[in-house]
């Protein structure tokens, strides 16, 4: 959800069990939010310089200890409540699941009468409370090399490496989401940090978390950690498209077929890896517990999902421990931290609103929405003749077209000289204002999806700093803001639904984003076999995954799930993607 909304997400849910994550890209954004925690809970505050002896890893542990001890501070304070209606405690236990053993055994003694008896199950009741798990995330692609002058750091110093030792070196007990692919230098600068290896009762402090777009790359991935001795806890399947933030496409393989490999092969997920850490644990004269043998990774999915009956489908169909859901959360102030404009953006948002972009300097397709802070800002900037961004922050640094050390795509240093290069070339007038419409896309999304955070907080003003967010494509089905409550309520199905009868399923929106971007493909199509050659596997692949949805259109639905919308979906998909294949082959 970007780098700023989740910020302190664990702060306000963490308290009551919910688990969440937080994004280390951004340690200045972080050490400002630090501050203004640190003066509202009372905390000893000292400011680490920009410029500090690894600065940006010491950012980053302070703060990740700083919300542990909020929200330790939080939890104990609604422990020590009573069971009222209207207590916070009571709400903790309101929003577990109903399958919970902890929410059944909450239900019953409500209806116990004052005593000893319900005195004692209360105490039983309080003591398995939990707080929600503080999790972090790092896309191992953000990787940039900093310097000290024009001289470049040694590698541990690079902006991917100092988030994984800030985290490291934390109080935590928790999970580190990897995204983006695989990095095997910052993996192997794991095994430098025994809280990522599992201790000699079995137990892992800090959890590694994958989150992969396939099968194939779930084993190289896990392959390459076993043999530093590492595990993976949790296998996170997200659609390449239906998505947050940035998308990383698959090659037209759909989410019900990937989940569908990963449902019969999962046995492999552990079977392959647990040899290669046994010979590690043995190399270095550990004992691999016997009881941690049988333990596999947990398989969780999201990307797009709205009602229980979707979540249902997951868990049933392909077996998944968990389903993750994130941008219905950016309707829900007490779980995220957003500026009111942006709020009222998200609440008026339609389908329209919400689509595939090039904002990000990374060149990567990215998730966003039309008419945000940081959008107008970014177009007011070119209409003023002073196109791009100062790039306060860098951490998107990646071009060097024209300059020795590398530059970002939205910064005005590239974008000046971009433009200039292609007012001199020979390109025609459309040719070149195609061109320049894709550099002028380009926004400061690393410095503006902190922005929200700092106004929400009263930090910042919101004509100074433009604000970014990248929801995914199902939130324009929400119309509103929402109590927490109220979200978990929906997401269990305890409550009327959230969304309208007409919400399309989630598999139909899946396929409608590859289509818009095989689309784009073939009108890139420069006629080479090897662009041929894709755009047949694309097709192929694609038509497996309508196929298999066509199967699941024609069967019962779950509640809620819009059956009719997929089985309409599919005959249409179908039909054009044909269309669109026959046109350049």
């Amino acid at each position: 959800m970007g780098t700023g909304h989740s910020i302190d997400t664990p702060i306000r849910v963490a308290p009551f069990g919910i688990s969440s994550v937080i994004s280390l890209v951004d340690d200045l954004l972080l050490e400002k939010i630090r501050n203004h925690y640190c003066g509202l809970y009372d905390l000893p505050y000292e400011k680490i310089a920009r410029k500090a002896e690894d600065g940006r890893a010491k950012r980053i542990t302070a703060y990740l200890d700083m919300v542990h001890d909020v929200v330790t501070k939080k939890f104990e304070a609604i422990r020590e409540q009573t069971f009222a209606e209207d207590s916070e405690k009571s709400k903790y236990f309101r929003m577990l699941p109903d399958v919970s053993e902890l929410k059944q055994r909450y239900l019953k003694m409500l209806k116990m009468d004052d005593g000893p008896v319900r005195a004692a199950e209360e105490e039983e009741l309080t003591e398995r409370m939990v707080p929600g798990s503080i999790d972090v995330n790092i896309m191992v692609k953000l990787d940039r090399i900093n310097y000290e002058g024009s001289t470049p750091m040694s590698d541990e110093f690079s902006d991917a490496k100092a988030a994984l030792r800030g985290y490291a070196q934390s109080k935590l007990d928790s999970a580190i989401v990897f995204s983006a692919g695989i990095n095997q230098s910052l993996f192997g600068y794991m095994a430098e940090f025994m809280d990522f290896f599992r201790d000699a009762k079995g137990y892992i402090k800090k959890r590694i978390v994958l989150k992969v777009s396939d099968f194939r790359s779930a084993m190289i991935q896990g392959r390459f950690l076993a043999r530093k001795g590492l595990e993976v806890h949790e296998f996170r399947i997200e659609s390449g498209l239906n998505c947050g933030g940035h998308a990383f496409p698959s090659e037209g393989e759909l989410l019900p077929t990937l989940l569908q490999e990963f449902f019969e092969k999962r046995s492999e997920l552990k079977k392959q890896f647990l040899p290669s850490v046994e010979k590690v644990f043995g190399s270095k004269g550990w004992v691999y517990p016997e009881g941690a043998k049988e333990e596999e990774p947990l398989l969780t999915v999201q990307g797009g999902i709205g009602i229980q009956g979707e979540a249902q489908r997951l868990h049933d169909d392909y077996g998944v421990d968990r389903t993750g859901w994130a941008s219905p959360f950016l309707l829900v102030p007490e779980a995220t931290c957003i500026d009111r404009p942006t709020l009222e953006l998200l609440v008026e948002a339609k389908e329209e609103d919400c689509y595939l972009s090039g904002a990000s300097p990374l060149g990567i397709p990215f998730n966003n929405i039309r008419n945000s802070g940081s959008d107008l800002w970014t177009r007011q900037q070119a209409e003023k003749g002073k196109p791009g961004s100062p790039c306060p922050k860098g951490f998107l640094v990646s071009n060097v077209e024209f300059s020795e050390l590398p530059i970002c795509t939205a910064s005005k240093e590239y974008q000046g000289q971009k433009l200039d290069e292609i007012d001199g070339s020979d390109l025609s007038s459309d040719a070149k204002t195609a061109l320049k419409t894709k550099v002028l896309e380009k926004a400061c999304i690393c410095d503006h999806l902190g922005n929200g955070a700092l106004i929400a907080l009263g930090m910042a003003r919101e004509n100074l700093a433009p604000q970014s967010i990248c929801p995914g494509p199902n939130v324009a089905w929400f119309d509103r803001t929402y109590s927490l409550e109220e979200m978990v309520d929906h997401i269990y199905g305890r409550s009327v639904s959230l969304t309208p009868e007409e919400r399309p399923h989630m598999y139909c929106k899946e396929i409608e984003m590859y289509l818009e971007w095989y689309t784009q493909l073939v009108q890139s199509f420069d006629g080479s076999d090897k662009q041929k050659k894709r755009l047949e596997t694309i097709r192929g692949n694609f038509l497996k995954g309508i196929d298999y949805c066509e199967t699941v259109a024609g069967e019962e639905g779950r509640p809620g799930e819009n059956m009719e919308s997929l089985r309409s979906m599919v005959r249409e998909s179908r039909t054009r993607l044909e269309g669109l294949f026959s046109s350049v082959c």
